[in-house]
Parts: C-alpha cells; structure tokens; sequence
C-alpha cells in the first residue's frame, strides 16, 4: 500500500504574489499618469501672441498657488474689449508683468490642453513672455523669462 505524498504548503509564495499585484495596480496606473503629464505639460497643442492691455494680474489657489491674468483685447475705440484669460508658471515672467497692469502689451504663449487638473493653472494659455508696446504701436521693450532681447 502506498501513502499519498502531499507537498507542505508554500509559505511566503501567496504573500508575494498578493504584493506583485497590488504594486502593479498601483505604479503602473501612477506611471502612465506621470507619462501623461510630462507630454501634457511639455508638448504646446498651439503658441501664439495676443495683444492687449494688461487688466488683472494676480497669484491664487488654496493650495497650488498660480499666477493668473487678464488681458483686455480691443480692436477700435470704443467698442467692448475682449478678456483673454491666461497662466503665468514662470516667477520672473510674473515679476514683469506685475509692472506692466495697465499698459498694452503683446504676450506669448503656448497652449497645452487636456491638463487633468488646475493646480498647473486654471487656463490652457501659458504666457512665457512679455513684450511692451509704446502708444504709437512700436515695441519699447521686450524680453522672456531670463531677460534676453526679443525681436
């Protein structure tokens, strides 16, 4: 007569295995959204420039503090303007523009969209630099981020 062999469980096998799976629901969820993000916020769906007068400058957010502004677009005297809203993520872009309120300008942006949330900033439109216009419509001075002259 023969005795059935049975083989003692293994002991750490379903703990391990219990982990595998539980990190990959996880990380791997957790790594495409970084991916997502990266190409979100790296890669513009449109840049361009848009001039104005600067209207409403300001840094906000309960927890994620962003630079908002406002630029009122007019075309003839007169007549209504449009509000243009946008971001601002650059510290030294938001300096120059705090001294700007009030005067026309011309700024350029990119536009990155499908961003998940605000705490990057509440628009699409991400102003990366500033440039000043005189009255008479000629550029007095220009400049991005790191101050460098723009034609």
């Amino acid at each position: 007569m023969q005795m059935p062999t049975t083989t003692p469980p293994r002991q750490g096998g379903i703990k391990l295995g219990w982990l595998k799976w539980v990190l990959g629901l996880v990380l791997v969820p957790l790594l495409l959204f970084a991916a997502y993000l990266a190409i979100v916020l790296n890669w513009s769906y449109s840049d361009g420039e848009r001039a104005g007068y600067l209207q409403k400058f300001s840094r906000k957010g309960w927890v994620c503090k962003t630079y908002e502004g406002e630029l009122a677009m007019t075309t003839v005297p007169g007549v209504a303007p449009v509000l243009w809203n946008f971001t601002v993520r650059d510290e030294a872009v938001a300096a120059q523009l705090n001294q700007q309120l009030g005067k026309r300008i011309v700024l350029h942006y990119e536009e990155h969209r499908g961003i998940p949330t605000t705490c990057y900033g509440e628009t699409q439109h991400f102003v990366t630099r500033v440039q000043v216009i005189e009255d008479a419509g000629q550029s007095v001075r220009s400049g991005n981020a790191s101050g460098a002259a723009h034609p």
